[in-house]
Formats: C-alpha cells, sequence, structure tokens
C-alpha cells in the first residue's frame, strides 16, 4: 500500500502495520480502531448507557463482527478475553493509563503494561497517552522516550494518544482548540510516534482572544482546521478521536471531514458502543462507506 511505501519502517513495524491497514478493516490503508480503555480512564460510568457494554466480551465481540482493523485495551481485559479471539483481529495494547478520581493539573499516566507484555500476547501495536503542556511533561515525555526506544528495539508500532492538558494549555484556549491538538499533533511527530492519536479541533470564536499568535488570527472552517492539523503532523500517521458519543449527522461529518483532510483513520469507541448493537451496525456501515473513498 502507499502508506507504507513512503515510510522509513523496521521490518517489524512495517508487518504489523500491514495486518492493521490492509489485512483487517476495509484493507485499503485506512485505519478503524474500536477502543475499550474506558474503564480505567473513566471508571464504569462510560458503559450506563448500554448496559451490555460492561461485558468486554460483549465489545470484542462486536468489533469482530463490525470488521474494524483492531481493538485497543489495557493488559487486564487482553490476558482475559483474548485468547479466543488470537488471529482473528489485531490487539493494540494500552502500555499506560491513570483513573481520572484525582483533579489532577498535572497528569502523567504511570506504565502498566511492557513492550514484553505486548509481544507475549500477540499485539500488532501499543499505545500510549502524552500530556502535552502540563507541568509535568518532562516526566511524561522522558518515560514516553524509554517506551519508544523498546518499541523500536522490537519493531512494534506505537500510536500516541497526544493530549493537550494542564492549566499552561486551558489558558491558552483549551484543550481542544485548533492551538493545542496542532501542537499536540506536532509533538507527536518530533517524538517518533508512528500514529497520533487527537481530537477533532473546535472553532470556538469566544476564545479567539486567549489564542496565541498567529491562530488568534486564522479564520478557518472546521475541515481546514483538521487539514491544517493532519499537515502539522508531517508523515505520521493520524488518528481522530471520537470523543464523547455524537448524533449521527455529526459524527459522520467528522469522519468525512478527518478522511477529506488526509487522516489515516479514526478511533471511535463510545461512539460505537454506546449504541445498541442494531444501531451500532447502522453507523458503523455509514462510516465505512466513507471511509472506502478514501484509500490511503
Amino acid at each position: 500500500m502507499d502508506i507504507l511505501s513512503n515510510l522509513d519502517l523496521a521490518l517489524g513495524k512495517r508487518v504489523r502495520l500491514y495486518r492493521l491497514l490492509c489485512s483487517h478493516g476495509l484493507r485499503n490503508g485506512t485505519m478503524n480502531l474500536l477502543p475499550i480503555d474506558h474503564g480505567l480512564e473513566h471508571g464504569p460510568r462510560d458503559f450506563f448507557s448500554n448496559p451490555g457494554s460492561l461485558d468486554p466480551e460483549y465489545v470484542i465481540n462486536l468489533a469482530v463482527s463490525l470488521g474494524v482493523s483492531g481493538i485497543v485495551m489495557h493488559i487486564g481485559l487482553a490476558e482475559k478475553y483474548m485468547k479466543k479471539y488470537a488471529g482473528v483481529i489485531p490487539l493494540v495494547l494500552k502500555l499506560n493509563g491513570k483513573t481520572s478520581i484525582p483533579d489532577d493539573e498535572a497528569p502523567v499516566s504511570p506504565l502498566t503494561a511492557s513492550l514484553e507484555d505486548a509481544i507475549r500476547l500477540g499485539a500488532d501495536a501499543v499505545g500510549y497517552t502524552l500530556y502535552v503542556g502540563t507541568p509535568n511533561q518532562k516526566e511524561d515525555i522522558a518515560q514516553f522516550r524509554k517506551v519508544k526506544r523498546e518499541a523500536d528495539r522490537y519493531g512494534m508500532p506505537i500510536i500516541v494518544w497526544s493530549y493537550p492538558r494542564g492549566k499552561a494549555i486551558e489558558e491558552k484556549g483549551g484543550k481542544e482548540s485548533l492551538y493545542a491538538v496542532d501542537y499536540a499533533a506536532r509533538v507527536g511527530c518530533e517524538l517518533g510516534a508512528d500514529i497520533i492519536k487527537i481530537n477533532f479541533p473546535v472553532i470556538d470564536n469566544s476564545k479567539r482572544d486567549l489564542y496565541p499568535e498567529p491562530y488568534n488570527q486564522l479564520d478557518l472552517s472546521p475541515g481546514e482546521a483538521i487539514k491544517k492539523v493532519v499537515k502539522s503532523a508531517g508523515n505520521t500517521m493520524v488518528l481522530v478521536s471520537g470523543g464523547s458519543k455524537l448524533g449521527d449527522e455529526d459524527l459522520l461529518n467528522k469522519v468525512k471531514l478527518s478522511m477529506e483532510a488526509g487522516a489515516t483513520g479514526i478511533i471511535f469507541g463510545r461512539n460505537i458502543w454506546q449504541r445498541s448493537r442494531e444501531d451500532s451496525w447502522k453507523i458503523n456501515e455509514k462510516i465505512r462507506d466513507i471511509m472506502k473513498e478514501y484509500p490511503r
């Protein structure tokens, strides 16, 4: 696929990325991941709207039946639930995480698994959450550097959840502003992520005076904003997060604008498994129809 031909990748990373991009999902160089790491990050509350989703087996089975590119989870779920799905659906193992219980202005997600765990469990990629802009980003970046060194050593692709956070980010317009998301995308590229997971930037003119120059002078449409973010990521593949559950029209518009902008794909969790099984199928088919138009 063209998406891999232009990248300087070790053989192990190339093989694993090929499985995610070309052997599963739409098999056209796009990627559609379904995460179920929310139980650690948010607690069980996210599963209330669809009680069936509290059972990891339900979500894994849903991912398989929907034909997504892979499923994302923490080590405990992978060890307890993935054996029967070995080879059926690619695993992306999250290597760090935290709870949302403390009101933390300077979060760092501690490591919860290792590269050896990922290899033992047959993962095709690992995920790392990096908080950009917090007072503890020095510690976070140092921890990521060690993880990246191991990922490179083992030929394991690394997906960075590049998330702007902290007081300094809020003072400059907030974590979903174009300034913050654009910066986070570039940080992921500069630090050597193979893939970056970012939020779709929100255009909020009421906060324009907070944005640093020249962002306070930009007048971009949502489509132009996400295109700028993808461009800032350089040769690093970009996955756009779904975030909190959206209505069908808003969700599909996010997919369309992201793919038009050059994103490699999406990573939608709550927007899939918080719906009923029937509605998950319906929205997934519409998502696939859009992504089919943008092979990579």
